[in-house]
Parts: C-alpha cells; structure tokens; sequence
C-alpha cells in the first residue's frame, strides 16, 4: 500500500516521503511520535495506509500540528468513532454501500489512487502486482474483486514482474509462468514481511 501511493504522488511531481513505523518502538498505528517527526520535516499532509481508523486523537494531534490526514484502512471501527480526518477511506465502516467489504490495506490504497488519477484501469494495470501480493499476504479471502485482482496481479507477475518479484520468485524456487495464490502467499510475504 505505502509503495502504491508513493509511487502515485511522485509520479504526479508530488514530494512524497513514505514512513513505515517502527512496530516495536511505536506500536501498530498512527501515533505523535511520527506526527512530530513528519512535521519537523516539513510535511503538511499524511495519507495513511493500512491504518488510522480509530486513531481519533492522533488525528486531531496532527491538526493542531498543522497536519492534514486522509485515512486509508481496512480494518474494522469497533468503538464507532471516526476520526475527524480530510477523508476516511475504509471498506468496513457502518454504512458504506461499497460491495466489497474484503478489500486488503493495499487495495484501499489502490482505489484511493484510482479515484485520484480517474483511470482505474490504468492504475490496476500499472499496481496490480502489489495489489495481488498485498491481498493474499493479508489473507483476504479471494472472493468477488479479490479474485479479479489477485488473478490480474498474477498475470502481471508472470508477463513482467518488478525485478524485486522476480529476484523473490527465482529464490524462492517458484516458477513465474505457473504462479498461483499459493505459491504467492508461501514465497513472497515471508520476504517482505519481516522488513516491516
């Protein structure tokens, strides 16, 4: 999800700085520290990716900083609370109409990029080997969009996977041109994975 947006802006001119918190320093979620630290950097603006849904008071922290945030999440509000961001982007908040209820962090990030650029096609075209990855490194169950997504990043991965894909695949042992979810799911999370 952070590479998907990151990408988008920088490929718009946008200065864009990604931060992945460190988990065992500053937990799982949106949090002062990193606020304090963005905003030293000059940033005015955070999106976030895969989190943010109950972070009400870190949100308002960041306002008071002079930070605007727009929430990107897939996880469920269980105090009903939103947090008085720019935009609340999440599958499974209380009344969304959206069909697909299922969508993984990443393919928030996906569909906020597409909305963004007003090219949905072109945005799965160029991410949906992250999207895919994403998914099934989430355990989403692949179902409906999901499928449709997953199946396109394969495809992706096996016609032109990014070099870092590919060198994962290769050591991995994995055959590009037989990929499935599977094979996806048990060579290249666990590689990603412990770098977050």
């Amino acid at each position: 999800a952070t590479c998907i947006v990151t990408d988008y802006l920088r490929r718009r001119g946008l200065s864009c700085i990604p931060y992945i918190p460190d988990r065992s320093e500053e937990g799982y979620g949106l949090n002062r520290s990193a606020l304090d630290t963005l905003r030293e950097e000059g940033v005015n603006l955070v999106i976030t990716v895969e989190r943010g849904i109950t972070a009400v008071e870190e949100t308002e922290y960041a306002r008071s900083l002079g930070i605007d945030v727009i929430i990107t999440d897939h996880h469920e509000c269980k105090n009903g609370a939103l947090p008085d961001a720019v935009a609340v982007i999440d599958c499974k908040m209380e009344g969304d109409p959206y069909p697909n209820p299922y969508l993984a962090g990443v393919g928030v990030a996906a569909k906020l990029v597409s909305a963004c650029d007003g090219d949905g096609e072109a945005m799965l075209e160029r991410y949906a080997d992250l999207v895919a990855v994403g998914t099934v490194a989430d355990v989403m169950p692949l179902v409906d969009e999901n499928r449709y997504l997953v199946r396109r990043g394969i495809r992706k991965l096996e016609e032109n996977p990014l070099p870092g894909f590919a060198a994962m695949l290769r050591e991995a042992g994995v055959d590009p041109q037989h990929l499935t979810a599977s094979a996806i799911g048990f060579s290249l999370p666990p590689r990603l994975n412990p770098a977050g």
